[in-house]
């Protein structure tokens, strides 16, 4: 008996800890998605913090808006605080372009958040492929994409070794560049890039 209350308890502990570890990982979600949208209203100068809460199992933000309906998931909410701030140039300045932005919205929502490790090569891959050619992901212009896109990223490149970011040399050129952009890194850390091995001679 002793040691089938000992097994129980012990099964117990760790329903316990597996517990406190979901909402512990919950809560870190929560937080992120949280403070992107407060790093992204800074970056664009809007003066008034919104109120926002959570809802559903995966936690998706949602914006208490005073004047209407309440604005739901990361995409709509900051495609929204953009267009408050009166930047529509970061949602795109062209039909086309407005299309690639919306395109790499929707990559960083359905793909990027909640990938698995093996998942996580194959976007690396095709994302460094993507940029070869590229300075921004919707060309040569600064959008909202690059925003949420290098938000999204951050804790995947800052794991990378040395070697994996030398063979993501695109991502990593363009991270770099991103982080270094006035205004935008706020609540994240900076990643360590050997600038040498990223740009050629006399590019950064």
């Amino acid at each position: 008996m002793t040691e089938k209350h000992g097994s129980e308890a012990r099964l117990e502990d760790l329903h316990q800890s597996a517990s406190v570890l979901c909402v512990s990982l919950v809560s870190g979600v929560i937080k992120m998605a949280l403070r992107e949208l407060s790093s992204l209203e800074r970056f664009l100068g809007l003066k008034k913090p919104n109120k926002y809460s959570t809802q559903g199992g995966k936690k998706v933000p949602v914006l208490q808006n005073n004047n209407g309906p309440s604005l739901i998931g990361l995409v709509t909410i900051a495609s929204h605080l953009v267009r408050e701030a009166k930047r529509p140039e970061l949602l795109g300045d062209s039909a086309e372009r407005r299309a690639v932005v919306q395109q790499w919205l929707e990559h960083r929502v359905t793909r990027l958040d909640n990938c698995s490790k093996e998942e996580v090569k194959v976007i690396l891959k095709d994302l460094n492929q993507y940029l070869e050619d590229k300075v921004y992901l919707a060309g040569n212009v600064f959008t909202l994409a690059d925003i949420l896109m290098y938000y999204g990223i951050h804790h995947i490149v800052v794991e990378l070794a040395v070697q994996e970011k030398e063979r993501y040399l695109n991502i990593t050129r363009w991270f770099d560049h991103i982080q270094h952009y006035p205004g935008i890194r706020h609540h994240l850390p900076p990643v360590v890039v050997l600038r040498n091995r990223v740009y050629p001679s006399g590019h950064y």
